[in-house]
C-alpha cells in the first residue's frame, strides 16, 4: 500500500482495489482438490481466457485451456506487443478479475502481462492449459458432451471460446515499399528499435497508431506524421469521462449524442476542431484513447494528416492529402511526407471461430447477432466470451467476462435456466427492433449499461434465474443455488420428470 499521507489517491484506489478483491473474488481451488462437472473446455490462453477459467475454477467447475500457440504467448495479445505499450482506459475500467491489483492507473505492457500470469498461476491453471495446441473442430459426442478436436482431449459440457479480436498482424504491401531507403515495421515490432531524433511516419489512425505514438514519445523521435484515411474520435485518457462515456444505455448513437460530442469538441480538441469528425457519430465506432497525441500536435512534435496513400517513395511515402468532408479517394493536393521510419499501424487479423459448430453461423443469426452478443442460438452451452464485439467504449476486457462466464454456469448448472432457440432469437429479433434506428448494427457498439440491461433482461424474464442473480453480477451466493436446484432436482425425480443430460436443452419461459 501506497503511504497515504504522501500519495494519498493512490492509496484510496489501492484499498478500493483490496476491498473489491476479498468481498468478489472465488477462493482459488486447494492443490490437489477435485473439481466437479460441468467440465468447460476454454479456448485461448490469452487476458479473457485466463480471467474466465478462474472464475470458473473459484466456483468449483473443472476446466482445460486449449492455447495455439507456445507458453511465451500466455497473455494473449498483451504478450505481443511492444514494451512501451499500455492501457489507454484508466486501470479501474480493466480489472478482468476481482483479484486483479494495479500499482497505478496506466500499467504497462509488462505489468498486465504480470497479472495475467499471477492469476493463472493462483488458481492451479498451469496443470490445465495445453499449449501449442491449435482447436480446429469442436463437436459432440452421442450423449451431447463436447470434443474438442479428437476425443484424446476429454469432453466437455460447456465451452467458453476466448480467441479476442487481435490475432496476426495485417502488413500490407503497398505500392513502392520496396524503394524507401529507410526502416519499415508493424505497429506491434518496435521493441529494440533506434528513433532517437529521427522521423516517423504512422500509417493508420486507430488503436496501432496509438501504439506506435507511445513509441515514437519514448525514444524521443524528432516528429511524427500520423496518416490516417478518415478521421477519428478521440477521447481523454480520464477515468471519468472514459465512464461516463461509456453509460450508453443502447449502445449505439442516439438523439443525445451531440451532447457529449460537442463538450468534447469545445473542451478537449479545442484549437483542434478541425480533427473531430463531423461524417460520423461518436458511438459509431472505437474511438481512439490518447491525450498525448493532441498535446504532440500542439508542441508542433507531431501531424494528423487526412487522406491517402499512393505509394512509397525512396525518401517516404506518397500522400494525398484531403481537405475536411472529402470522402476517401477523393480529390486532394499530392506532397511526400519525408520519413526515416514507417510504422504500418495496421492492426491485426481477427481470429477465426470457424471452428464452432457450422450452424453457430446461420443467418441471420450469425455472430455479432447472438443472444446476449455471446451464446449462439443454437447452442446456449458455448459461450464466445469478448470475441464477437465489433465496436465499443470501455467494457471490453473488463468485468463483463466475469459476468458472461457466470451466465454460462448457471446455464450449465441449471437446466430451468437455460433458453430455448426459439426464445433467444426471440430476443435478438426484439434488440435489433428497439435499435432499428442505430447507424450501426443492434450489436454492433456494446457499452457498460448495454450489457447491465441485457442481463436484467436475461434474469428477471425467467424465475427460475431470479436465484442466481447476485452469483452471475457479483461472484457471490453459488452455493445457495445449486443447492435449490439439487432439491428441484430430487423432486423432479419423485415425480418422475426428466430433463435430459444435453447442456444445449433447457426448459425456458
Amino acid at each position: 500500500m501506497e503511504n497515504p499521507l504522501l500519495h494519498p489517491f493512490a492509496f484510496i484506489y489501492q484499498l478500493i482495489q483490496w476491498v473489491l478483491s476479498n468481498l468478489f473474488s472465488p477462493d482459488p481451488p486447494k492443490p490437489g482438490a477435485k473439481l466437479g462437472r460441468p467440465k468447460i473446455a476454454i479456448i485461448g490462453a490469452g487476458l479473457t481466457g485466463v480471467s474466465a477459467a478462474s472464475h470458473c475454477v473459484g466456483h468449483g467447475f473443472d476446466v482445460q485451456i486449449f492455447e495455439a500457440g507456445p507458453r511465451k504467448q500466455l497473455g494473449g495479445i498483451w504478450s505481443r506487443v511492444n514494451n512501451t505499450s499500455g492501457l489507454q482506459i484508466h486501470s479501474i475500467m480493466y480489472r478482468f478479475h476481482p483479484s486483479v491489483t494495479w500499482s497505478g492507473g496506466y500499467p504497462n505492457r509488462q505489468q498486465i502481462v504480470s497479472q495475467i500470469t499471477e492469476l493463472w498461476k493462483r488458481y492451479g491453471l498451469e496443470s490445465k492449459t495445453i499449449f501449442d495446441t491449435p482447436v480446429e473442430k469442436v463437436y459432440k459426442d452421442e450423449k451431447g458432451r463436447w470434443i474438442i478436436n479428437d476425443t484424446s482431449n476429454g469432453r466437455f459440457d460447456g465451452i467458453i471460446a476466448a480467441v479476442g479480436t487481435c490475432g496476426d498482424a495485417k502488413m500490407p504491401h503497398m505500392p513502392g515499399m520496396e524503394k524507401f531507403k529507410g526502416e519499415i515495421y508493424h505497429s506491434s515490432d518496435l521493441t529494440g528499435k533506434e528513433a532517437k531524433g529521427k522521423n516517423m511516419i504512422i500509417i493508420g489512425g486507430g488503436a496501432s497508431a496509438v501504439e506506435a505514438l507511445e513509441f515514437a514519445a519514448h525514444e524521443e523521435a524528432k516528429k511524427t506524421y500520423i496518416l490516417a484515411r478518415s478521421d477519428k474520435w478521440i477521447i481523454p485518457r480520464n477515468p471519468v469521462v472514459d465512464i461516463l462515456l461509456s453509460f450508453n444505455i443502447f449502445g449505439g448513437e442516439t438523439p443525445f449524442s451531440w451532447i457529449p460530442e460537442t463538450i468534447l469538441r469545445k473542451f478537449f480538441y479545442r484549437d483542434l476542431q478541425d480533427l473531430a469528425p463531423t461524417d460520423k457519430g461518436l458511438f459509431t465506432g472505437t474511438p481512439m484513447v490518447n491525450s498525448d497525441v493532441m498535446d504532440k500536435i500542439r508542441e508542433g512534435k507531431a501531424e494528423w494528416l487526412r487522406g491517402d496513400i499512393k505509394g512509397f517513395t525512396e525518401e517516404g511515402v506518397k500522400f494525398n492529402l484531403r481537405s475536411k468532408g472529402v470522402p476517401a479517394g477523393g480529390p486532394g493536393r499530392e506532397k511526400i511526407i519525408k520519413g526515416d521510419i514507417v510504422v504500418m499501424a495496421t492492426g491485426f487479423d481477427r481470429p477465426t471461430l470457424n471452428f464452432l459448430p457450422e450452424d453457430s453461423f446461420v443467418d441471420p443469426y450469425s455472430p455479432p447477432n447472438w443472444y446476449l452478443q455471446t451464446f449462439p442460438p443454437q447452442h446456449v452451452s458455448v459461450c464466445a466470451n469478448n470475441c464477437t464485439y465489433v465496436n465499443a467504449i470501455g467494457s471490453v476486457g473488463n468485468w463483463h467476462i466475469g459476468i458472461y462466464t457466470r451466465i454460462l454456469l448457471m446455464f450449465l448448472s441449471d437446466p430451468l435456466t437455460r433458453p430455448q432457440t426459439f426464445w433467444m432469437e426471440r430476443w435478438i429479433d426484439m434488440t435489433r427492433f428497439v435499435k432499428r434506428f442505430a447507424p450501426t448494427g443492434a450489436f454492433d457498439f456494446f457499452t457498460y449499461l448495454e450489457l447491465i440491461w441485457w442481463f436484467m433482461f436475461c434474469i428477471a424474464i425467467n424465475p427460475f434465474r431470479w436465484k442466481w442473480a447476485f452469483f452471475v453480477f457479483f461472484g457471490i451466493g453459488h452455493a445457495l443455488p445449486k443447492s435449490v436446484v439439487n432439491a428441484e432436482d430430487r423432486i423432479r425425480n419423485g415425480l418422475g420428470v426428466k430433463i435430459g443430460s444435453n447442456y444445449d436443452v433447457g426448459k425456458s419461459f
